[in-house]
């Protein structure tokens, strides 16, 4: 079964000390600790427990859910959060933590409230409820229901609903930046491209104009780009069809706005919709086909760097794999784990794509060349695809199973349809893309022909 992209509780959260366009200084606190102060800044600790507990829920909640759906930094902010109370709430720097608080939050820090069949933390929205009056919770209601002997979940559902849920012992770990760090374009592929196929195909609900993308895969196919090419033009944004930076965030803010994420009607995001196909990290004891591309990927870039170690092409992450991946972090300045996580796979891709980009012209021979670094599928058109449509081409004279396919430069049908008889035959699934394991395949079946028959 796929991962599950479950929210994690932040080791850090950024405080901005003022309204979002005030000139105030940010603070990075650890997220225990931001909630600790919240807690002792919003309510009283003599309150009922209960009720102590039923807010401590709201206001993690709440901080998530910021954090969630990238709040501020989608519209070009550098924080998570502001400590403006008629925008989000209390914090107040260097106070004092009452002890009952502490003792609290210690407790139920990394749990937070959901709607029933979603994972993205709810908007809890809420308010003092005798000065200020909201749609959320009422802080001093909430003293009331736990004197009439409420729990903190029944206090929460009075105000939220019954159809939510407390996800208890959410992870703590480090969050990065939702942004991968590259721009996202034609014949990329994982689990950030899959997110904005989603994101896209949700919004095309609302704006008809952004043309569905029917396999959401994490495939960047002519379908994805056609699709970011109708949103940027939407959206005022440079049409050229590749994800930046700019258009990654205005995708997951208008995403955020239709999906109503930071709104107390949120939809929310589905157990299903949060299924990743493409594993995040790869480590000893992993097997299958991810590990096989990543020590592929890792055997050519020590081809030509000799600092890096060559593991077997195998698709066991055995101890030499181990070995290849914590001495390329080193080199290339990452976390010398050993395990393949997201930042060391996107420095591997984008190494691999650099190193293959830079060789010289006719490096190959007359031997195919070294697999381009992406996934070629229907619509693209470029010279790997002519090389690759002159492999097959020359395959499909003795493999007569093989269509034939002219060498046109642009992946049509026609080719797709040679690509998916070529994976059959060679027991590759028949997906009709081209990516490591494929055109590897394709390469040497390619090679073995031209030399065997001196050609």
């Amino acid at each position: 079964m796929p991962d599950i992209l479950t929210p994690v509780i932040p080791e850090t959260i950024t405080v901005h000390l003022g309204a979002p366009d005030a000139a105030a200084e940010n603070v990075e606190v650890p997220f225990i600790d931001y909630i600790k102060n919240v807690v002792s800044s919003e309510i009283y600790p003599n309150w009922p427990e209960n009720a102590i507990r039923a807010n401590t829920y709201a206001i993690i909640t709440y901080a998530l859910n910021r954090i969630y759906t990238e709040y501020y930094r989608s519209r070009g902010y550098n924080f998570d959060i502001t400590n403006s109370t008629q925008i989000d709430q209390a914090f107040v720097p260097n106070r004092d933590i009452f002890e009952n608080i502490d003792r609290i939050v210690n407790d139920i820090f990394n749990d937070y409230v959901a709607r029933q069949g979603t994972i993205n933390p709810y908007f809890t929205q809420f308010c003092n409820g005798t000065t200020s009056t909201c749609d959320g919770l009422s802080q001093w209601g909430t003293v009331t229901l736990a004197n009439e002997g409420l729990t903190p979940y029944e206090i929460l559902q009075r105000y939220y609903g019954n159809d939510i849920n407390i996800i208890e012992d959410a992870p703590v770990a480090d969050i990065e930046e939702s942004y991968p760090g590259f721009p996202l374009r034609l014949g990329d592929a994982g689990n950030e491209v899959e997110i904005i196929q989603q994101e896209l195909n949700r919004i095309g609900d609302n704006y008809p104009a952004i043309p569905k993308i029917p396999n959401v895969n994490g495939v960047f196919d002519i379908n994805t780009e056609n699709a970011v090419r109708a949103f940027q033009e939407i959206f005022n944004l440079a049409v050229d069809g590749v994800v930046g930076k700019a258009t990654w965030y205005q995708i997951k803010r208008y995403y955020a706005g239709v999906k109503k994420l930071s709104e107390l009607v949120s939809e929310g995001v589905s157990i299903e919709e949060a299924q990743v196909p493409f594993v995040t990290n790869l480590r000893e004891g992993s097997s299958g086909d991810e590990v096989r591309l990543v020590q592929y990927l890792l055997n050519i870039l020590a081809y030509f760097n000799g600092a890096l170690v060559f593991p077997p092409i195998d698709g066991v992450y055995g101890p030499t794999t181990t070995v290849a991946v914590r001495t390329f972090q080193e080199f290339y300045g990452l976390n010398p784990t050993g395990v393949v996580d997201r930042a060391t796979w996107n420095s591997l891709r984008q190494t691999y794509i650099t190193t293959v980009g830079n060789l010289p012209q006719g490096y190959s021979g007359k031997k195919a060349k070294l697999f381009p670094g992406y996934f070629l599928s229907e619509g693209i058109q470029n010279n790997d695809v002519t090389d690759l449509q002159t492999y097959l081409s020359l395959i499909s004279d003795y493999y007569t199973e093989i269509p034939k396919v002219s060498i046109t430069g642009y992946f049509g049908p026609q080719t797709k349809a040679a690509v998916e008889t070529f994976q059959r035959l060679f027991g590759l699934e028949p997906t009709g893309v081209v990516f490591a394991r494929t055109w590897s395949e394709i390469a040497r079946q390619y090679d073995f022909l031209v030399e065997s028959e001196g050609l």
